[in-house]
């Protein structure tokens, strides 16, 4: 890692996606693209620049810290973006590696490979590539008779013969620094588009008897660059096949993959099963043996107990359901902290809501909620409390251990016995 840098290209206007968000911060399972691209900067280098250019303010709030963020002040192709970071290079005698903030699927494994097979040709520079079966609008490699890499062929300058090729450019690239800065500098203007490109400096460095590599991989989906709104569908179905297929293999049961959705970065503890039409979004941690679905959705900041169960048809958002509690039909639960073995009936809803502010639920250990009743946050429900089916606990209502409520508006009635 001392010896690695990473240059992000995240400045183009990503105008296909007809969106007033960046592209690049446009959600993957959850998770905005590029954030999959830091994530993979920073596992494998000591330094991770990005370049931006196109409503630069938004990605710089994004980014944060986590790279230095080098502004393209003209969106002038990308051997000018890489060129926006040669001062930063000055002095550096290691290797920069190259990936694109909008190609999100690029595994670490696959990006490992890249540095070993630059590393043991002792090449100059590495192209990352991939045989896919429809190869048009991808810059095609080129190669020579020993097979070796000696240039990039954009698809509008490529001859009929090169069209032909089904080996393509990912954009991701290995090089050693100092060849790098030297290669940038002898990059001319492209007459058709009037950019820059960077892959002109593979021909310019196998030009001059340089060593260029390749690696390829196994799987060409891990190069797909995110353009259009049909591309960011199909790079979700892939994250989210990863992202199920990791959870099974750790123990969980998905019933039903085809019909699952779990966003990046949920936690979920073994011989938990998932049922078919739930949904689960980012920030969700699911203990162990719990039961979820089938049509549930798990919205962000949630926390589901051990041996906990949620059912079909319910919501639950921002809460924590204790271990052994059971909200099993129909129900919304919001804002709320419910203790260990509570029982959330049919058609219960936190009122949550007040139009202006989201208040706090608190139902305590043992709990009974009856079923269709609304509680109107803030509310509290105390140890081995009862509120009566179709029971409205009006707000700021504190029900105390053993009490139960009933009617609307809920009256306490009488303590539980032998509590």
């Amino acid at each position: 890692m001392a010896r690695i840098r990473t240059i992000i290209l995240a400045a183009g206007k990503g105008t296909r996606m007809k969106s007033d968000l960046p592209k690049v911060l446009h959600p993957v399972c959850g998770q905005p693209m590029v954030d999959y691209v830091l994530d993979l900067a920073r596992a494998v280098s000591s330094l991770t620049y990005i370049v931006v250019g196109h409503q630069a303010e938004k990605l710089c709030h994004h980014v944060g810290t986590r790279a230095k963020v080098v502004h393209q002040r003209k969106l002038l192709g990308t051997a000018d973006a890489i060129k926006s970071v040669a001062s930063q290079l000055k002095g550096y005698a290691g290797d920069v590696v190259i990936l694109c903030a909008d190609a999100p699927l690029l595994t670490r494994q696959s990006l490992q490979r890249l540095l070993k097979a630059h590393r043991k040709a002792r090449a100059v520079g590495t192209v990352l590539t991939a045989i896919v079966p429809d190869a048009a609008h991808y810059g095609r490699i080129v190669r020579d008779a020993m097979g070796c890499v000696v240039a990039i062929r954009e698809e509008k300058d490529a001859s009929a013969e090169e069209k032909l090729v089904n080996e393509i450019n990912t954009g991701v690239y290995c090089f050693q620094a100092k060849e790098l800065l030297a290669g940038l500098a002898k990059i001319k203007v492209n007459q058709k588009k009037k950019e820059y490109y960077l892959t002109d400096i593979i021909a310019i460095l196998k030009g001059q008897g340089k060593i260029i590599a390749a690696a390829t991989l196994d799987d060409a989906r891990e190069g797909l660059g995110i353009n259009t709104r049909k591309d960011l569908a199909a790079a979700d179905a892939i994250m989210r096949q990863r992202i199920l297929e990791k959870f099974m293999a750790n123990g969980v049961s998905i019933v039903d993959p085809a019909t699952t959705y779990i966003d990046s970065g949920v936690k979920i503890g073994r011989d938990t099963v998932i049922r078919p039409c739930s949904v689960i979004e980012k920030d969700v941690v699911i203990g162990k043996r719990c039961a979820v679905g089938p049509f549930c959705h798990v919205r962000p900041k949630t926390r589901i107990k051990d041996d906990a169960q949620v059912g079909n048809f319910a919501e639950i958002s921002r809460s924590t359901l204790g271990s052994k509690s059971l909200m099993k039909h129909f129900s919304f639960v919001g804002d709320a902290t419910i203790g260990r073995n509570v029982n959330i009936g049919a058609g219960v809803v936190t009122a949550n809501y007040d139009g202006k502010n989201k208040n706090k639920t608190f139902v305590a250990d043992g709990a009974f909620i009856g079923s269709d009743s609304i509680l109107v946050a803030p509310v509290t429900i105390g140890a081995k409390a009862i509120t009566g089916a179709g029971c409205v606990v009006t707000k700021g209502k504190r029900i105390l251990r053993g009490q139960v409520i009933v009617g609307v508006p809920g009256k306490i009635i009488q303590r539980r016995k032998a509590l």
